[in-house]
């Protein structure tokens, strides 16, 4: 909901007869209006800040008691497998393209052997 907040601030409307901003293509110009340019742009400052501020205090940023905290659950939820995305998606890729086994294509190792 932030991100649709932030682009409904960054919105930028011009009356009819105003030239484009910065006199960019009207494609470019209906971007703007939308709004979500700005929005794309202050998500990733926002996204990156924490990764800036942990580059360039390393020590104050691990040895705060959250972090811990936030670092320990991560660590939790990754060892339970839950967050592997990507399984599911080669999966479902699997099932649509038809992928067989490596046997299938090239044979097993005792058959390229002779």
């Amino acid at each position: 909901s932030c991100f649709f907040i932030i682009a409904r601030v960054t919105t930028l409307s011009l009356d009819d007869g105003e030239s484009n901003v910065l006199g960019v293509g009207d494609g470019a110009q209906k971007f703007f209006e939308t709004g979500l340019l700005g929005a794309l742009i202050t998500t990733i400052v926002a996204s990156i800040a924490w990764q800036l501020v942990a580059s360039a205090f390393p020590l104050a940023f691990l040895g705060t008691p959250i972090t811990y905290v936030l670092l320990r659950i991560c660590l939790g939820l990754e060892a339970t497998g839950l967050a592997s995305g990507a399984w599911v998606l080669a999966s479902i890729h699997k099932k649509f393209a038809g992928f067989q086994k490596d046997e299938v294509y090239i044979g097993t190792a005792e058959e390229r052997a002779a």
